[in-house]
């Protein structure tokens, strides 16, 4: 009985001494393992300072009458829309660049043509280094303005009374009033940046240098072009030179609210003044934009454009008699269509 007694304390005691054999190459292997892994180098991941968002919108009106006794005209509109906005940060540096473009046109039965209704260049670049001042930057700043198109506005022509006017009749009655190149607005600033907020900020350049350009001559008297010699005929294009340069001081005011990921309002507000001609009033641009984002596809958006150059003609001789006047022009959508934005950091 003893010598069974003896076995089974020697088996157990052999089972003990195994499993603790066992357990401390089971530790071994785990140390080991840890410590290859602290040698394995981490993985840093790359900085990102570019932050870049894409916003298109694709916009369709339609009106059809019928028998409508207060009058109108069966028309059907088309325009689009790309918002490209590029922001950088690293340390002190940071810059915003964005370029927006739209075309779109309209035909209406009263008319047998397609007429543009919309058409916009606009590339800005503001760009900053910080000062020590909180939230003020040294400033660069660049922006360049013109159209796709020529843009024109449609007189009456006309008709014997016999017959309804032909496509050519009305092409042969419009009166081109806008085009690529003319005019483009071309500035370059240097000043400084106050940012306050991250929805606000202001750039104030006193030393900014420009181009006015008219590629296209019998529109260089309406922009204010000048005279390429004093004496020369006022009523030929030709006459005028194709480019005015510019130097003076130029204020821009941005605000942009994003209420929620759904609606949002930006505005931007330019005004120059030309040290060169200083009893001229300066130049004034207004743009301001409401995205109102209903479904998942789906927006509505407002946009307006105010621009007040005191030397461009809104009206002149030509028509009834009326003289040069120079104004406010104003231009206003109000848009629903499907819309598309992609964001991206890298």
């Amino acid at each position: 009985m003893k010598k069974k007694l003896f076995l089974i304390f020697g088996l157990m005691a052999a089972a003990v001494a195994v499993q603790a054999q066992n357990t401390q190459e089971a530790v071994a292997e785990a140390a080991a393992a840890l410590s290859a892994a602290d040698d394995v180098p981490a993985v840093t991941r790359k900085p990102r300072y570019w932050n870049t968002t894409l916003l298109t919108n694709i916009n369709f009106g339609q009106t059809y009458l019928s028998q409508w006794v207060a009058g109108g005209y069966n028309n059907v509109s088309l325009a689009g829309n790309v918002d490209l906005t590029s922001k950088f940060e690293k340390g002190k540096l940071l810059g915003v660049n964005r370029l927006q473009l739209d075309y779109g046109f309209l035909y209406s039965a009263d008319k047998p043509i397609l007429q543009k209704n919309k058409d916009r260049i606009y590339f800005e670049a503001k760009w900053g280094y910080e000062t020590p001042v909180k939230n003020l930057a040294y400033s660069a700043s660049f922006d360049f303005k013109t159209q796709f198109d020529n843009n024109y506005a449609y007189g009456t022509p006309k008709s014997s009374g016999v017959e309804e006017p032909t496509v050519q009749d009305w092409l042969n009655a419009r009166t081109l009033k806008s085009g690529l190149f003319a005019p483009a607005y071309i500035n370059l600033g240097i000043g400084a940046l106050w940012t306050p907020a991250p929805w606000f900020s202001l750039n104030v350049a006193p030393l900014s240098g420009g181009a006015v350009i008219v590629g296209i001559p019998e529109l260089r008297k309406t922009y204010g072009m000048d005279l390429r010699s004093a004496g020369l005929d006022a009523a030929v294009g030709d006459n005028y030179r194709p480019v005015r340069m510019e130097f003076g001081a130029q204020i821009k005011a941005d605000m942009a609210w994003v209420i929620n990921d759904a609606f949002s309002y930006t505005t931007q507000a330019t005004l120059f003044y030309n040290y060169l001609t200083p009893k001229v009033e300066p130049r004034i641009t207004w743009d301001n934009k409401v995205f109102w984002k209903l479904r998942k596809f789906f927006a509505l958006t407002l946009s307006t454009n105010l621009i007040y150059d005191p030397r461009v003609i809104v009206r002149d001789t030509n028509k009834d008699g009326v003289a040069d006047t120079k104004g406010v022009q104003f231009k206003e959508y109000l848009e629903f269509g499907f819309t598309y934005t992609i964001t991206h950091n890298h």
